[in-house]
């Protein structure tokens, strides 16, 4: 793939439209062959009919749009015990639902990563990913954990305690500048785990987590190295864009997708 193909943009149904089958004609018209559909609060995974799914495809089908993957954003994480019997049980849905629109993935954050891979929280998020990644396998579809707020080190040391293909990572380059990382060094740390990036800018602040989003182009994300990092490591999936503003959003992408296409 060159540096930036533009054929493997996605961006955020929700953020075009609260009507699906709108987000995906706008989609379409933006130039952009990948959608990424909120199952959190947007559809109901664990709701979802087969006659549900088959109208989504034939929309999609439409529009000439496919699904790259779901986005379902849970307030907690995989070691938080509080609610975490739901959370697993709603997770699972999600990887269903993935699998039904031809995704293959659902991005989530995993929650806090122990300091240490010793202690309880440390053994029930590998248990719990563990469980969720055999899910995964029996019905078509992976956990991408995104690495961000998660610091790329921390999430290596999770991936080496799992099975291998239990969890893969989504890699938010302007949540690693907000959170004083590199995200060029983090395409080395996680290698061949990167299955979806999303190219978002930031600016850092005075303390790790203290930065903030900005439009693309704008802030600190040296994109045409990232790029570079992920074809060496012959990357070939998605990359998804999203606004800093909603009210803005299709200039703004628009805007964002010139910018990645004249690197």
């Amino acid at each position: 793939m060159p540096v930036m193909d533009t054929s493997r943009l996605s961006v955020p149904a929700a953020v075009l439209s609260k009507d699906l089958r709108r987000a995906l004609r706008m989609a379409r018209d933006l130039g952009v062959q990948g959608i990424e559909l909120d199952a959190r609060h947007a559809l109901e995974p664990e709701l979802m009919t087969q006659t549900g799914l088959r109208q989504i495809r034939k929309w999609l089908g439409d529009a000439g749009v496919v699904v790259s993957a779901i986005a379902f954003r849970t307030r907690g994480g995989y070691g938080d015990p509080e609610r975490l019997e739901g959370r697993i049980a709603a997770t699972k849905a999600a990887l269903k639902l993935a699998h039904g629109l031809g995704a293959g993935l659902v991005l989530n954050h995993v929650g806090d990563i122990p300091p240490e891979p010793t202690g309880p929280q440390w053994q029930l998020l590998v248990d719990v990913l563990t469980d969720l990644g055999q899910w995964g396998e029996h019905v078509g579809a992976t956990l991408c954990a995104e690495a961000g707020r998660a610091a790329p080190g921390d999430l290596q040391r999770l991936l080496a305690a799992i099975p291998a293909g239990t969890l893969a990572c989504d890699l938010v380059t302007g949540a690693l500048v907000v959170h004083d990382h590199d995200p060029v060094a983090a395409v080395a740390t996680l290698g061949h785990h990167v299955a979806y990036v999303h190219a978002t800018d930031a600016v850092p602040g005075a303390f790790a987590g203290h930065g903030r989003a900005v439009i693309l182009g704008t802030g600190q994300v040296d994109f045409a190295a990232v790029f570079g990092a992920v074809e060496e490591r012959a990357y070939r999936g998605w990359i998804g864009i999203e606004p800093v503003e909603e009210r803005d959003a299709r200039v703004e992408l628009a805007d964002a997708m010139a910018h990645l296409a004249a690197l």
